[in-house]
């Protein structure tokens, strides 16, 4: 298992869930990634694509205007 980190910081939608689904076609199962952005749609934008594909949000949090979403991509 190896944990990644993607900054889509200053991208807005769709681009920070585009940019998420291209990096998770890079890990295996298993794999966290933790995806850090400034566009609050985040918040719901990532967890949603999460569950249509199958993968499991493990954390979402706020900090000091970036919202931050740990992600374990699914089998």
């Amino acid at each position: 298992m190896i944990r990644e980190t993607l900054n889509a910081r200053r991208l807005l939608c769709p681009l920070p869930v585009i940019r998420t689904q291209d990096k998770v076609r890079q890990l295996k199962a298993g794999d966290e990634l933790e995806v850090i952005g400034t566009d609050p749609g985040v918040m719901q934008d990532i967890p949603a694509w999460c569950r249509i594909n199958g993968h499991k949000v493990l954390e979402t949090r706020a900090d000091d205007g970036e919202y931050i979403i740990v992600l374990e991509v699914g089998g």
